[in-house]
């Protein structure tokens, strides 16, 4: 199913990488036998357990569901008036604190007398020879038909608004945006140019963007672990309605002996605009990719990837950069960790584009989504990031104009005629980097082990919690958060607090 493109292109594909297990049984805590197949509620509830919080609560609610179950029975027996006023009142009492309590901290001194109270009640409404257990019956369905439809209602509900937090800019940064934008107009702020944009013997960086933070964090990021910071050129390409915020943020921010270029997408006139059909910028596209898996000790596990790769917008380098021969691309939503000099001495031989492979997800289990011919179905995934491009040899073999002749070909794929594009565009010309330059996942993976985390040069937050974001995982915030610089008054004047 796919999901709507704002700041990425969500695509949600499914696999399969095996339907099958076997394992020893597991024996549960009431010592009966765990299946473990896939779908087991027994083996779920077992490898899911959780220590128990605000027990009471939770048993204020349970007694409240039963005596709703049984008030009406009761209500109708005149016999039991007095029993009939003694649950009605527990259950408005019982409503009333529960209204007014979330948790076991907020519960009033007495509850449990209360909670004895409605125990009392309950086995005295149990007991009523004349009550008609089958009505009973009817209305604990009725109730709990009703909770799982609420519960329904409420899960989708905050399905909704989490991939509405996703893809919406958050308030803080449109404010700023827009006094960043304002401002450059009041102090018509003139352009810096330097010899440096176009001098191809430099070190230079490209990211596409039009978040002004998430670019700032990359470029600082980047030069505050460089060895020499005054030979990196950093190139933000974003598009006009981000223009010029991106603009008076770089040139009010210095980031030590580094130059940064802000350039507007659309101020090019590029043969492949128009055969395109362009927005104005493209970001790197993500993908959601979630498939059954089995490994030799246990049962069939749920696992979802995300996997990004280049969009349109990256088969316009060649053309935006003709005098440079070589580039480093960086999304967006990286930070740096290490030093990044030793990619331009990486000897490629003859190969485009270094990159990261993922071999986590496999082209074969991308097949239902790709179509089958074109690839080797054994191939790892390669990654955008962080990828080294040598221009020189793209151009010699015309990629650019490969890719849009694929895309063509794949037109009736959608969103997905890109990413076939892509991969057949670069089979055989991707070198493979050492898997310690990036670790991805750090927007969806809250498993990730420190050592790893240490131990990168680039952190990759793929996924959809950002970490700019309120959303955004918080143990991993902290490594993003160090590197945005907060000394600019709009900042505290919109409330930008990531």
């Amino acid at each position: 199913m796919q999901q709507p493109p704002p700041s990425k292109n969500n695509v949600r594909v499914s696999g399969k990488a095996g339907v099958t297990g076997n394992s020893k049984d597991k024996i549960n805590e009431s010592g009966r036998l765990c299946e473990l197949k896939y779908g087991s509620y027994c083996l779920w509830r077992e490898e899911n357990r959780e220590e128990m919080k605000d027990d009471i609560v939770k048993r204020l609610k349970d007694w409240l569901f039963v005596a709703r179950a049984y008030f009406p029975s009761i209500a109708k027996i005149p016999a039991q008036n007095n029993l009939s006023r003694e649950l009605k009142q527990n259950i408005q009492e019982f409503e009333r604190i529960l209204s007014e309590s979330a948790t076991d901290a907020d519960l009033p001194s007495q509850i449990k007398k209360k909670l004895q109270s409605m125990e009392a009640a309950i086995a005295k409404a149990k007991v009523v020879p004349t009550v008609d257990c089958n009505n009973v019956d009817k209305k604990l369905r009725q109730i709990l038909d009703m909770t799982e439809d609420e519960a329904n209602f409420h899960m989708k509900q905050s399905a909704f608004l989490f991939q509405l937090a996703v893809h919406t800019i958050p308030k803080s940064l449109h404010c700023l945006n827009m006094r960043l934008t304002v401002e450059y107009f009041k102090n018509h702020s003139s352009n810096k140019e330097s010899e440096k944009y176009a001098d191809p013997t430099l070190q230079h960086f490209v990211i596409f963007s039009r978040n002004v933070l998430a670019s700032s964090v990359v470029i600082n990021s980047t030069v505050v672990h460089a060895s020499e910071s005054a030979k990196q050129v950093f190139h933000v390409l974003t598009n006009r309605q981000n223009f010029y915020a991106m603009k008076l943020w770089f040139l009010n921010n210095s980031y030590k002996d580094a130059a940064v270029e802000v350039l507007n997408i659309e101020d090019y006139n590029l043969d492949y605009h128009e055969e395109a059909n362009l927005s104005p910028l493209f970001l790197p596209m993500e993908f959601r990719v979630s498939f059954h898996s089995v490994d030799n000790a246990g049962p069939i596990n749920n696992r979802t990837q995300y996997i990004s790769t280049f969009s349109h917008s990256h088969y316009l380098l060649p053309e935006i950069f003709k005098n440079l021969e070589k580039v480093v691309i960086l999304d967006d939503d990286i930070v740096v960790q290490q030093d990044l000099s030793a990619l331009w001495s990486l000897d490629m031989g003859g190969k485009v584009n270094g990159a990261v492979q993922f071999c986590s997800v496999r082209l074969g289990q991308l097949q239902s989504f790709l179509g089958e011919s074109g690839f080797d179905k054994n191939s790892c995934f390669w990654m955008s990031g962080l990828n080294v491009i040598d221009l020189v040899r793209w151009r010699e073999l015309a990629l650019t104009e490969t890719y849009w002749r694929l895309v063509r070909e794949q037109a009736n794929m959608g969103e997905g005629s890109a990413l076939k594009a892509s991969f057949l565009t670069f089979q055989d010309l991707i070198y493979a980097l050492d898997g310690v330059w990036v670790l991805s996942g750090l927007g969806h993976d809250y498993n990730l082990r420190t050592q790893d985390i240490k131990k990168a040069a680039v952190l990759h937050y793929n996924g959809n919690m950002k970490p700019w974001l309120e959303l955004g995982i918080p143990k991993y915030k902290a490594r993003w958060r160090k590197f945005l610089k907060r000394e600019h008054q709009f900042l505290s004047e919109c409330n930008v607090n990531p």
